[in-house]
């Protein structure tokens, strides 16, 4: 869904031109939405999963690789929001190459995420340091 979301509001800047299918509220809607739920994924992950996975998978400690991507995509993500969250309101109007820019920001650190979180959640890579019996007792 993110990298979804992602494609459809970033393309828009590439393209300079708003999905035909989409308003410009359900536009602004669709990236105040991706920061929302960014942000609430990123802190269950913070709160539940990485503590439990960082008992024996060094990519999950605090101030490692992934915590540290983290805090970097939120500085975009707080630009972003503030960003469209001026356009909802009427304090500026959106120009699509601005928006690329905010996004450009932080979207590579995004992607390198999303992909380093698949990696280290993999079957082959979650063998390593976890039992099939420890696995199925997570508490998620």
């Amino acid at each position: 869904m993110f990298r979804a979301t992602w494609t459809t509001l970033y393309t828009a800047c590439t393209t300079s031109r708003r999905p035909a299918h989409l308003s410009l509220r359900q536009f602004l809607r669709t990236g105040l939405d991706f920061c929302s739920h960014l942000e609430a994924h990123h802190g269950y992950e913070e709160a539940h999963v990485f503590p439990v996975l960082a008992r024996k998978m060094p990519a999950f400690r605090r101030e490692l690789h992934l915590l540290t991507q983290h805090k970097a995509i939120h500085k975009g993500l707080d630009k972003l929001r503030d960003y469209l969250e001026g356009c909802r309101t009427g304090e500026r109007e959106l120009r699509l190459d601005e928006l690329k820019e905010v996004m450009d920001g932080f979207g590579e650190v995004l992607w390198k995420h999303l992909d380093d979180e698949v990696k280290q959640l993999g079957a082959e890579n979650m063998r390593k340091f976890w039992t099939v019996e420890e696995m199925r007792r997570m508490p998620f």
